[in-house]
C-alpha cells in the first residue's frame, strides 16, 4: 500500500487524513507546516512524525515519494517546484497555480523529470460523478444539449466562521479563502466533471466580479462568477460560484429525453436521478421525482459528513498512487490538471465586463474508474 508525506496542515488537512484512513494499510509519513504551533497540534492529532523545518522535510523526502501540497494558494507553485526537483510525485490541492505560466511551468518539469503531477479536486473520481457518466455514455438522457452547474454557498460573510474549526483545531482560512476567490477555490468540482465528460474546453464567455468587498479577514478576489463553456465535444455548459446567493450545489444535464440531476456536488454518495419528459394534458413536463439511477456492485469507501463535505479527498492520492505503481498517467494529473487550471484562471481573471477566451490548452478526457465501467 502507497505512503504519502504531507505538506501544509491546516484546514484542510484533517479531511485527507480522515479520508485516508479509510483505505486500509495507507502509511502517512513525515508532516510539517511552517507554523509550528499548528504543526504540533496536528502531528499530535493523528500521531504522525513532524520534521523540523521545510530544509529537513525536503531531505527526508527519498526519489520517488508521493506528497500532497495542502499548503495555501500562494504557496502552491513553489512548494510543488520545490518537491518535483527532488524528484517526488505531487499531489497538489487546488488550483495548481494562481498563474498559467507557473502552471505550465510545473506541468512541464513534471513532464521533463518523468514525475506524476497531479491536481485536486477528485470528486470526478467518486461516485456520484462517475454515476453520472456512465448515465451519459449509456444515452439515458439521449443527446445532452445544456448543462447548469450551480457552485453557490449561501452568504459566507455572514456565517459564524470564528467557530468553523477541523478536527484537529484548525480555523477555517477564511482570510485565503476570500483573498483566493470563490471560483479558484470551487470552480474545479463540477469543471472536472464536465471536462472529464464532454472533453477539453474550447472556448468560453465569463465574467466575475468581488460584490461584496471588505469581507472579514481578506478579499479582493471575485465573490461571483459565471460561465458559459463550449466543449470539443457535447453540450453547452453554464457554471456559477458564488458565496452570496442561496446554497445551491446542482447539477442538471438536460437531454433529448430528460434531465440528469445530481443535488449536491460535494456528496460522493450523491444521488442521481433521471426526470423523464413527457407530455400530460398538452403540457410538456418532467418527472418530478425522478428515477434513481445507481451503479452495480461496489464502489470507493465514504466518510460521514465533515461540515459542507461528504467526499472522500484519498480519492484523487489514491489513484495517482495506482498510476504510479502501474506506470501509467494519473486521470487528474498532467494535460488534464493543467487544462482545468487555466480554464478555471480564465473564469476567474474574466472581470466585471467580461470576456470571451480561447483556451491554449487541451486534455484527454479521463478513462472511467474500473467499478463504473
Amino acid at each position: 500500500m502507497p505512503e504519502f508525506s504531507i505538506i501544509g496542515c491546516g484546514y484542510v488537512a484533517d479531511l485527507y487524513m480522515r479520508s485516508l484512513a479509510l483505505h486500509p494499510g495507507v502509511r502517512v509519513g513525515r508532516v510539517f507546516d511552517r507554523d509550528g504551533a499548528r504543526l504540533a497540534a496536528f502531528a499530535a492529532h493523528w500521531k504522525l512524525p513532524a520534521a523540523p523545518s521545510a530544509e529537513a522535510f525536503l531531505e527526508g523526502l527519498a526519489p520517488g515519494s508521493i506528497v500532497l501540497n495542502l499548503t495555501s494558494p500562494a504557496a502552491h507553485f513553489e512548494v510543488s517546484r520545490a518537491l518535483l526537483e527532488r524528484g517526488c510525485h505531487v499531489y497538489s490541492e487546488k488550483p495548481l497555480a494562481l498563474r498559467l505560466e507557473q502552471a505550465r511551468t510545473l506541468h512541464d518539469l513534471a513532464r521533463e523529470r518523468g514525475l506524476q503531477l497531479a491536481s485536486a479536486p477528485c470528486s470526478l473520481l467518486g461516485e456520484a460523478a462517475q454515476t453520472l457518466g456512465r448515465a451519459l455514455r449509456d444515452g439515458v438522457a439521449g443527446t445532452p444539449r445544456l448543462v447548469y452547474a450551480e457552485l453557490d454557498d449561501g452568504f459566507i460573510p455572514q456565517a459564524p466562521l470564528a467557530a468553523w474549526q477541523s478536527e484537529s483545531g484548525a480555523p477555517w482560512p477564511a482570510a485565503d479563502e476570500f483573498a483566493t476567490g470563490c471560483t479558484l477555490e470551487h470552480a474545479g468540482y463540477y469543471l472536472s466533471w464536465l471536462i472529464g465528460f464532454f472533453g477539453p474546453v474550447t472556448r468560453l464567455t465569463a465574467c466575475a466580479a468581488e460584490l461584496l468587498p471588505g469581507k472579514a479577514g481578506g478579499g479582493g478576489a471575485p465573490d461571483f462568477s459565471t460561465a458559459v463553456l463550449q466543449f470539443a465535444e457535447g453540450p453547452v455548459a453554464r457554471l456559477t460560484c458564488s458565496i452570496i446567493a442561496p446554497h445551491d450545489h446542482r447539477i442538471r444535464v438536460i437531454g433529448d429525453r430528460g434531465v440528469l440531476a445530481i443535488g449536491r456536488a460535494w456528496d460522493n454518495g450523491a444521488p442521481l436521478r433521471f426526470h423523464r419528459r413527457f407530455t400530460l394534458r398538452r403540457r410538456l413536463l418532467e418527472m418530478p421525482l425522478g428515477r434513481r439511477l445507481r451503479l452495480r456492485g461496489a464502489t470507493h469507501p465514504k466518510p460521514g459528513r465533515r461540515g459542507a463535505a461528504a467526499m472522500n479527498f484519498a480519492l484523487g492520492p489514491m489513484e495517482l498512487a495506482e498510476a504510479v505503481a502501474a506506470g501509467r498517467r494519473a486521470r487528474l494529473g498532467g494535460d488534464f490538471a493543467l487544462h482545468l487550471n487555466e480554464v478555471t484562471l480564465a473564469i476567474q481573471n474574466a472581470g466585471p465586463a467580461g470576456h470571451s477566451a480561447r483556451m491554449t490548452t487541451s486534455c484527454a478526457r479521463p478513462e472511467p474508474m474500473p467499478w463504473a465501467r
